[in-house]
């Protein structure tokens, strides 16, 4: 009797728990869209003076707020959870959308973080107050800009423009808020594989897997 549980958990266990967790991925191999073809950013240019798109790439969109210096540690809770594993990836961007005037503070941020990181993926763009509102309200959220025109909140866009998220009612997830460094570790590093697994089965399947995604 002893031998057949002995031989039960050692062999039969396991099957049974890589079968649950393989269906479990294959149920939830696509995160919902929750702003479909969300607008591009137009003219808007960064702190080298190029301009960024969201075509193409994977996005990790934020809005900063005139106090961007002040909530700089929701930067580094970002960079330090989902950039550093991910900033190999060439089809992945960071883009902090920053009012006028903020350009030396976004400087800052940028000069520290690249004090250990490789900061080519991040991109600080810069447009006036009502260009920034009506950006942010064209994604049709949930969530609202705080007076300072920024939220600790981020956004995952797909290379389609997508804002993608979780619409469940027990669970809807429109942003991830990068003041706690656990839901960026937790939920939006969940949600953040999916999009990847996507885009590497897409791949795959048409027999064009690079390591850029």
């Amino acid at each position: 009797m002893k031998k057949n549980i002995v031989l039960f958990v050692l062999f039969v266990l396991p099957i049974v728990a890589y079968l649950f967790f393989a269906s479990g991925v294959n149920s939830f191999t696509k995160l919902p869209t929750i702003t479909p073809k969300i607008a591009d950013f137009g003219n808007w240019k960064s702190l080298k003076g190029e301009k960024v798109t969201l075509n193409n790439k994977i996005t990790i969109l934020g809005f900063s707020g005139t106090e961007i210096l002040k909530n700089r540690g929701n930067f580094f809770n970002l960079n330090e959870k989902i950039y550093q594993r991910y900033n190999g990836f060439k089809d992945l961007q960071f883009v902090v959308i920053c009012p006028l005037g903020t350009e030396k503070d976004a400087e800052k941020i940028v000069e520290s973080l690249g004090a250990f990181t490789d900061v080519s993926g991040w991109h600080f763009i810069f447009a006036s107050p009502d260009d920034i509102k009506v950006y942010y309200n064209q994604l049709n959220l949930q969530g609202k800009l705080d007076q300072n025109l920024g939220t600790s909140n981020v956004y995952i866009v797909d290379k389609e423009r997508n804002l993608r998220g979780r619409k469940d009612k027990e669970e809807y997830k429109e942003g991830y808020n990068t003041f706690h460094p656990s839901e960026l570790s937790n939920e939006m590093l969940d949600d953040f594989k999916i999009i990847l697994y996507e885009y590497r089965a897409a791949l795959k399947k048409n027999h064009n897997a690079t390591k850029e995604l």
